[in-house]
């Protein structure tokens, strides 16, 4: 292994590739340091360690939200939205290929089409980030502490110049970091979007091994506190949660199908066998995203109304309910999953669509005719893969959760490693950063970093 590394960086080209991708994390992650000009940084120090049991709805929320957008939700920095904003605005235009025309005959166009929707993505990136920013800073204003966080408001209230100057900063930092991505994407290696946000999500890791190692024993507890024996435990988890990600992320449903045969004079053509891969985890990681998104409105919401409301307690009792730790969200939380794989995938693979693809290469399912009867296959194929890919995802999301319940001494902050989007998120982009270093030593002639 360590040779495949040596010959990595022995090519000039990937070399280059691979220290500039490096140089604009860097840079990205730098940003996350730098506070918004009216911002006192040690006021705000203050008031993120008064928040770190905070039960308040939003700065709840706002600490989810954090986990899967790799954005500084707790600093109010000129990075503080993160990617965010883009990848909700990519969704969008990727919903709206399936319900509204004009966008879905764009999909169609090819070259000029994808140009097209990247341009309005981005438009529609400034407006999210002009909405999320502005409601930002009203939410940093929103607890009653003794030093303001804003240096220029001397007052719980901030003056109308500086929410102009602070949702203009944001908005053109996030805007930056978009940029950042497309410099990765064509000069650098790998998904520059994906690679923003795993580094966002992986710079909290230090931070979570931290707080569980300074809250350890390092004796034998018998499960009493975190000692010993619990980090053996932890350890050992971790490893078998990685282990069965990477599985389901690389596993695949292999569909044989068959070319037809075609003679040109003394020639015959075709006849191969091929497979049609389709991946078990189809969805990929939105579905946890979209239930974990839509669960914290509840909170969120009626959590709000009670701070207004405070004498009608049916709205704590709601907000309380999810939490994410009672049963109710729970079951809440694995039946949205399941809808969203099916709804999800339901958008990204049409079973039409690859039939007819195959039938006008010439191709064909053995047993099936083409066209109508190889969708239905293909779509009874693709319903029964989803639902062990579902429960993956199910597993997977719950794992931080039943982390918690069981070690009260393990933070969500590093719960969220054992499973949830972010850990989803880590291992898909690393394997997609591994395929585009392999693809350059295969075409060198070199071993794949994969290969034995």
């Amino acid at each position: 292994m360590l040779e495949k590394f040596r010959v990595i960086f022995t090519i000039p080209e990937l070399r280059n590739k691979i220290f500039l991708t490096l140089f604009l994390l860097s840079i990205y992650r730098v940003g996350f340091q730098i506070p918004l000009p009216m911002v006192d940084a040690q006021a705000l120090e203050i008031l993120n360690d008064d928040k770190k049991n905070s039960t308040d709805p939003i700065s709840v929320a706002l600490e989810k939200v954090a986990v899967f957008s790799a954005s500084a939700i707790s600093q109010i920095t000129i990075f503080g939205l993160g990617i965010m904003p883009y990848i909700s605005a990519s969704i969008i235009f990727q919903l709206l290929g399936t319900v509204y025309a004009p966008v879905e005959a764009m999909q169609k166009e090819g070259e000029s089409g994808r140009k097209k929707i990247n341009e309005y993505t981005r438009y529609l990136t400034v407006f999210l980030c002009v909405i999320q920013s502005a409601m930002y800073l009203s939410a940093s204003l929103t607890p009653k502490i003794t030093n303001p966080v804003f240096m220029a408001s001397g007052s719980e209230d901030l003056y109308w110049g500086w929410y102009v100057v602070g949702v203009t900063i944001m908005t053109c930092g996030t805007v930056f970091l978009m940029w950042l991505g497309e410099q990765i994407d064509e000069y650098g290696i790998g998904n520059g979007i994906s690679l923003l946000i795993m580094a966002g999500i992986l710079a909290r890791m230090p931070q979570a091994g931290y707080e569980i190692l300074n809250d350890a024993d390092f004796e034998l507890t018998n499960f009493t506190s975190v000692g010993l024996e619990t980090l053996v435990l932890l350890a050992i988890i971790f490893v078998s949660v990685v282990a069965g990600v990477v599985f389901i992320t690389q596993g695949q449903r292999k569909i044989p199908t068959q070319s037809a045969k075609h003679v040109r004079g003394r020639k015959v053509f075709g006849g191969t066998r091929q497979y049609l891969p389709l991946r078990i985890n189809q969805a990929g990681v939105m579905p946890i995203i979209f239930a974990s998104s839509l669960l914290m409105f509840p909170q969120v919401g009626f959590g709000m109304l009670f701070n207004w409301f405070p004498k009608v307690t049916m709205f704590n009792t709601i907000a309380s309910t999810f939490n994410g730790t009672s049963l109710i969200y729970n079951l809440s939380y694995v039946a949205m999953i399941y809808f969203f794989c099916f709804f999800w995938t339901a958008i990204t693979f049409n079973p039409k669509d690859v039939a007819d693809n195959l039938k006008n290469f010439g191709s064909f399912i053995p047993g099936y005719r083409p066209g109508r009867r190889t969708a239905e296959y293909l779509e009874k194929v693709m319903v029964r893969i989803t639902y062990v890919g579902a429960g993956f995802l199910v597993l997977v999301a719950i794992i931080p959760t039943l982390i918690t319940s069981q070690f009260p001494g393990i933070s969500p902050t590093a719960a969220s490693f054992y499973g949830g989007t972010g850990l989803l998120i880590a291992v898909s982009v690393a394997f997609d950063l591994v395929q585009k270093i392999d693809s350059h030593l295969v075409m060198r002639n070199y071993k794949g970093l994969l290969e034995a």
